[in-house]
């Protein structure tokens, strides 16, 4: 019971206490304020930056993520370790040490900073940067989540398939695909909640330019510098549900997913 106590006050002071304080602090000053500063333009911008950024990154993560699952849970190669090495990368390096990679990477005394240029197209400070930092940091996701599904599951299946004439392609759908598809909805909405609130690495590559290169994480904190606390608090309640739906949204798939699992081990 004691150990129930400790950790139900752990969470209530670290988890539920901070989620409230954004919420009150939001309302504090009325409706009308809460509205008004969830419609200014810079916020509407971010709004807007932050879903075009999530709406790339995630189908661009679903494909890379099931196509590295498919490859490490069903083939055996040389390199299998390696890619496996890589996929964790960015579980293991700084979001804002990512950031900076793509710095010196994108950057105008780069070697492909320049190239870029003169050809018109600008990645740092702009949209593609944070769409390439974004991704870089929530490509794990989905890959991590179907790799172990996808080994446990075996490769049975897709032999049987493959012994009765179908092909690669029509395997992969009407096979693996089917047998994976919770844990791949698991897995997009980890990567999308992620992506929607990336801070380090999109700070970095950003260049804080307000109602262009900001989302929405990084135009709460533009506003808190600001002495708009108000503000600050309304658009963090903001995030704050879109992380609280996803979060019902994870409950609801986690109990499907067991489910499921459970019917495959009793048959």
């Amino acid at each position: 019971m004691v150990l129930i106590a400790v950790s139900l006050g752990f969470l209530g002071l670290m988890l539920i206490a901070p989620l409230l304080v954004v919420f009150v602090e939001a309302f504090s000053r009325g409706l009308g304020v809460y509205f008004d500063a969830l419609a200014l333009p810079d916020t509407m911008a971010a709004l807007q930056l932050t879903l075009l950024v999530a709406v790339i990154a995630v189908p661009a993560n679903l494909v890379f993520g099931v196509a590295a699952a498919w490859l490490i849970a069903k083939f055996d190669f040389k390199g299998k370790a390696f890619l496996l090495t890589l996929i964790d990368l960015p579980f293991a390096v700084s979001p804002v040490v990512s950031g900076l990679i793509f710095v010196l990477l994108f950057g105008a005394n780069s070697a492909l900073g320049p190239v870029l240029d003169s050809y018109g197209i600008k990645v740092l400070f702009a949209v593609p940067g944070i769409v390439i930092a974004t991704i870089f940091i929530t490509f794990p996701f989905i890959a991590r989540e179907l790799i172990p599904l996808m080994q446990q599951q075996g490769s049975s299946e897709e032999e049987a398939a493959v012994s009765l004439g179908a092909s690669g392609w029509r395997t992969f759908f009407q096979v693996t695909l089917p047998n994976v598809k919770w844990g791949l909805l698991y897995g997009v909405l980890l990567c999308n909640a992620r992506a929607m609130g990336e801070f380090g690495a999109v700070s970095v590559v950003s260049g804080h330019i307000r109602g262009v290169t900001n989302t929405l994480p990084l135009h709460i904190e533009i506003l808190y510098n600001d002495n708009k606390a108000a503000a600050a608090f309304a658009v963090a309640s903001l995030l704050a549900m879109l992380a609280l739906v996803t979060l019902a949204v994870k409950t609801l798939l986690e109990a499907r997913f067991a489910g499921e699992i459970a019917a495959q081990r009793r048959h």
